[in-house]
């Protein structure tokens, strides 16, 4: 079992490999986007639905940063038009993942090219996370109507799309989209965060007064356990959140919720899709979430001194970089037109509501946290988030 860092060798043989990946999709993925998760460990194609397709269109900007090749980019920006449309057209955006559909593609696509049109269709989607913001609690609803009284809820997810936000500020000088983002954040981890460190997936809060009422899970194995990919969120969600706020709370946070997740990996440093499954588990995997977890530590790691932990972190970031690279990269595109292997999209369980889906499996969500990460790992970065 090799734990040790990934190389830097290693980290630029995986960026190539990775964009040689890209190349090969385009044909088929450039007026499509991937599905949110392979079949087998092959992408169908989809429209420009779910909460997913940013994150395709975010790989290839990343693609482009590290090989400037110019059909990549062609491909990259055809793909913002179609944010631009579905965003104007309101095409499934009933829900708060304007930050994973717009930060990857069309915010990257305004820092990286100036395109008019990212930038439009991103401060579109600002406006539209904007409106799902619930006074009456403090927070931004995950899914769904919002006077379903049944989903007045928040989910650690919506940690990643906060961003947006506060992009959306700097660019027009509005504040209100930074101060709900902040406003969210608080209430978010006042509540997902349990006393020992590990968090809920979502949190129900009461319609008429706002009072929280109670954390419970969708896609983790049972109410009280710690679902891997929410704990991974929470890494990178405090770490964005200190770098907008600078407020010294959130790095308390982050030591928490990342100090949790490392701890309770198994032996081998890749995670099962729960931390309720222990080294020796035939439970799935979830690859995604340990991609998620480097990105997050990457990103705070540039403002942690020294005594507070940066090598170690530094360090740690690039073991699990290094597990992921050697154990579930996909480095042949004859055999998946993904990137990384062994993910898990949702598990059913005795006590969740989820159906089994993209059980060990290619997420495309996962591929593009890997590519971040290995960006990341390699060079300073101009983040999309």
């Amino acid at each position: 079992m090799d734990l040790s860092p990934i190389t830097t060798s290693e980290l630029q043989t995986a960026l190539d490999i990775a964009v040689e990946n890209m190349v090969a999709c385009l044909p088929q993925f450039t007026t499509s986007f991937k599905y949110s998760h392979s079949v087998k460990n092959w992408y169908q194609q989809s429209e420009n639905v779910e909460w997913t397709t940013g994150f395709w269109t975010g790989e290839l900007w990343l693609g482009w940063e590290h090989s400037k090749n110019e059909d990549i980019k062609r491909a990259a920006l055809l793909q913002v038009q179609s944010f631009l449309k579905r965003i104007e057209d309101k095409v499934d955006v009933d829900h708060h993942d304007m930050g994973f559909l717009y930060s990857p593609s069309c915010v990257a696509a305004f820092k990286l090219t100036g395109s008019e049109i990212g930038r439009q269709a991103a401060l579109m989607a600002a406006d539209h996370l904007l409106t799902r913001f619930h006074e009456k609690g403090q927070f931004f609803q995950a899914w769904g109507a919002l006077d379903d009284p049944t989903n007045y809820r928040l989910i650690i997810d919506c940690l990643l799309n906060l961003p947006l936000l506060f992009w959306a500020t700097k660019e027009t000088g509005n504040p209100e989209y930074a101060q709900k983002a902040v406003q969210h954040s608080i209430t978010s981890m006042a509540h997902v965060l349990r006393d020992d460190d590990s968090t809920y997936h979502t949190y129900y809060f009461d319609r008429t007064t706002g009072e929280p009422l109670r954390g419970v899970t969708a896609q983790g194995y049972r109410d009280g356990s710690a679902w891997a990919r929410g704990q991974a969120w929470g890494v990178y969600g405090t770490a964005l959140m200190y770098r907008y706020t600078k407020n010294p709370a959130y790095k308390e946070l982050f030591f928490r919720v990342t100090d949790y997740f490392i701890n309770h990996l198994p032996e081998d440093w890749l995670p099962y899709w729960d931390f309720d499954f222990k080294t020796g588990s035939k439970e799935s995997r979830d690859s995604s979430a340990s991609a998620i977890t480097v990105c997050g530590i990457l990103e705070m790691v540039q403002y942690l001194e020294e005594h507070e932990g940066r090598s170690r972190y530094h360090e740690t970031a690039l073991k699990l970089l290094g597990v992921l690279f050697r154990t579930c990269s996909v480095k042949d595109s004859k055999l998946s037109n993904g990137q990384l292997l062994h993910g898990t999209y949702a598990k059913q369980s005795p006590y969740n509501t989820c159906k089994d889906r993209g059980v060990d499996e290619c997420l495309v969500w996962g591929d593009y946290f890997y590519v971040e990460a290995l960006t990341r790992a390699s060079r300073p970065w101009q983040s999309y988030w």
